[in-house]
């Protein structure tokens, strides 16, 4: 894709919101959201996609600073991990999350503390579900966390909720790409 065309899609995706974003409840104890888009393109495509972070989690939200270090492997005990390059090799790797459940083509299910949540006593079950939809399907995460945040978990939940809808909203945007 060119560079002009590629800023003005970038440009266009933070301008635009998921189809349904929101923080589902929160208390002390914990906080649930839920992100869905609907996106044209079939199950499997879109599941393969999934397990391909590295083309459409954003660098920015990454410990590496490069998205093209994230790997998924799509099957139980699997790790949403992260390699930590540095001079002369590697400066070691970040589990962001390991897989649950694993159901090809309708539901990817991983625990884990996301981004800053790895520095708290906290962590979550983000499940990433693909169901039919009028033209392609519909792929809605709910990620639900417990456990302690310092600052609270009225005030990260909406952070979090804000970062995962960015990350749908890309995946959106790659597969509707790809199958262009």
């Amino acid at each position: 894709m060119r560079q002009a065309s590629k800023a003005i899609c970038l440009l266009a995706l933070g301008m635009a919101a998921p189809a349904h974003a929101r923080v589902t409840s929160v208390s002390d104890a914990g906080f649930s959201i839920e992100n869905s888009v609907e996106v044209a393109d079939d199950a499997r495509s879109v599941y393969a996609l999934i397990a391909t972070p590295a083309r459409w989690w954003s660098s920015q939200h990454s410990y590496s600073g490069d998205a093209a270090n994230l790997t998924l492997e799509p099957r139980a005990g699997g790790c949403f991990c992260e390699s930590l390059p540095g001079p002369g090799g590697s400066a070691g790797s970040v589990e962001h999350a390991h897989v649950v459940f694993a159901a090809p083509d309708r539901e990817l299910r991983l625990s884990g503390a996301l981004g800053p949540l790895q520095t708290e006593g906290a962590t979550g079950t983000l499940d990433i579900i693909i169901a039919p939809a009028k033209d392609g399907v519909r792929v809605t995460m709910r990620y639900v966390v417990g456990g302690y945040v310092r600052t609270g978990m009225a005030s990260i939940a909406p952070m979090v909720d804000k970062v995962l809808g960015e990350q749908l909203m890309q995946l959106k945007h790659v597969a509707e790409e790809d199958k262009r």
